[in-house]
C-alpha cells in the first residue's frame, strides 16, 4: 500500500509517498481502508520538528491523526459485524495511507448523510469547535469575534454562535474566505489583512464579548485588544505565529477571562462525547462541514503547502 512517510524533520518536500506492507489488525482492533485522511496545522508543526515534547514524534514516521473509510479487517476479540462499515479512526499517526491498523476504541461509527470527508471534519476540528464554544459560555445577543473564520475549526465556531443566538464578527484574510464565512451566518466580516482593521471593527461595534482566536501571534494580541471589560478570550491555535501571549495584569484590571486549549479536556463529557454529537449535527443538516481541499495522498506535500500558505478554505484533506 502507499504511505507518506517523513525521515527527516523540513518543509513539506520531506513528505514522501513510498510502498509499505499492509496492515494486520490486532486483537481488539480493525484495519480501516482510508477513503479521507485529515490534514491539520499541528501535522505541519510536527513535520517541521516545531511541536515540543507533548508532540514529540521520533523518525521516520508516517504522519495524520486521524481518517475516515470502511473496516476492511478485523482482529481476535472484534465482532465481525464491523466488517465493511463506515468509520472514523481517533488515531496518534499512520493516517497518511491507504490503510490504517486501529484499536477499536479509536473507532467512531459514520452516520448516513455523510461523505469520508466530511465526517474527517467532524474528528478533531468539530470536536474542538463544540469544546470551545461551550467553554467560552456564549450567550444570546453577544458579540463574538472569530478569527480565522474560514478555517475548519472557525467555520464551525461561526454556525455554532449563530445557532445560540449570538451575532458573529468574522475575521479572515481575502474575500473568498470572508464570503464563506458570512455564507455560514456571520453578520460582519473584517479582513485582518487589511491595516487598521481593529480600528475599523471598534468603529462598526465598539467592543467584543467573545473572541475565539485561531491565528495567535500578533494578529491575536490586536483581537485581545478588541474584548469589552468583562468579555472572555480563547486562544486555540497558531496558525499565524506563536500562541497569543496576553498579560495577566492586563486581562484582571479589564476583567477579561482568558482560556486555553488545556481548559476543554473534560467539556461537553469529554473527547469522544464531543465528536458524536458534532457528527450527529452534521448528518442532520444543522452543522455544515466545510471541505475546501481534497488532495490526492501521493501529494501530501501539497496539502501542506497549501494549508501553510493560508490556500485552504475549511478543511484539507488527503483521498487515496
Amino acid at each position: 500500500m502507499l504511505v507518506i512517510r517523513v525521515e527527516e524533520f523540513g518543509g513539506p518536500e520531506v513528505l514522501r509517498p513510498v510502498e509499505a506492507p499492509d496492515p494486520v489488525a490486532g486483537p481488539g482492533g480493525v484495519v480501516v481502508a482510508v477513503e479521507a485522511a485529515g490534514v491539520l496545522t499541528l501535522d505541519t508543526i510536527i513535520r517541521r520538528g516545531d511541536a515540543g515534547p507533548r508532540f514529540a514524534t521520533p523518525l521516520p514516521y508516517v504522519p495524520g491523526r486521524g481518517a475516515a473509510g470502511r473496516v476492511r479487517a478485523v482482529g481476535e476479540g472484534v465482532d465481525p459485524g464491523w466488517l465493511g462499515r463506515r468509520v472514523l479512526a481517533d488515531v496518534e499517526g499512520g493516517a497518511y495511507a491507504e490503510q490504517l491498523a486501529a484499536p477499536l476504541t479509536s473507532v467512531l461509527p459514520v452516520p448516513d448523510g455523510l461523505d469520508a470527508a466530511e465526517a474527517m471534519v467532524m474528528l478533531h476540528d468539530g470536536g474542538t469547535a463544540l469544546a470551545l464554544f461551550g467553554d467560552v459560555g456564549v450567550r444570546p445577543g453577544e458579540l463574538v469575534l472569530v478569527l480565522p473564520a474560514a478555517g475548519g475549526v472557525g467555520s464551525l465556531l461561526v454556525q455554532l454562535a449563530r445557532a445560540t443566538g449570538a451575532r458573529v464578527l468574522a475575521a479572515a484574510r481575502g474575500t473568498e474566505k470572508l464570503a464563506l464565512a458570512r455564507s455560514l451566518g456571520a453578520d460582519l466580516a473584517v479582513d485582518y489583512g487589511e491595516p487598521g482593521w481593529a480600528d475599523a471593527v471598534r468603529r462598526r461595534v465598539g467592543q467584543v464579548d467573545v473572541v475565539l482566536d485561531g491565528v495567535g501571534g500578533e494578529l491575536g494580541r490586536v483581537a485581545f485588544g478588541l474584548v469589552g471589560e468583562g468579555g472572555r478570550y480563547s486562544n486555540y491555535g497558531v496558525a499565524g505565529g506563536p500562541p497569543t501571549e496576553v498579560d495577566p495584569a492586563e486581562a484582571r484590571s479589564r476583567g477579561i477571562s482568558v482560556r486555553g486549549l488545556e481548559q476543554l479536556a473534560e467539556f461537553g463529557g469529554g473527547r469522544r462525547a464531543r465528536q458524536e454529537r458534532m457528527l450527529r449535527e452534521a448528518a442532520r443538516g444543522r452543522i455544515r462541514p466545510v471541505v475546501g481541499g481534497r488532495f490526492p495522498l501521493a501529494k501530501a506535500a501539497d496539502a501542506h503547502t497549501a494549508l501553510q500558505n493560508r490556500e485552504v478554505l475549511g478543511k484539507a484533506v488527503l483521498v487515496p
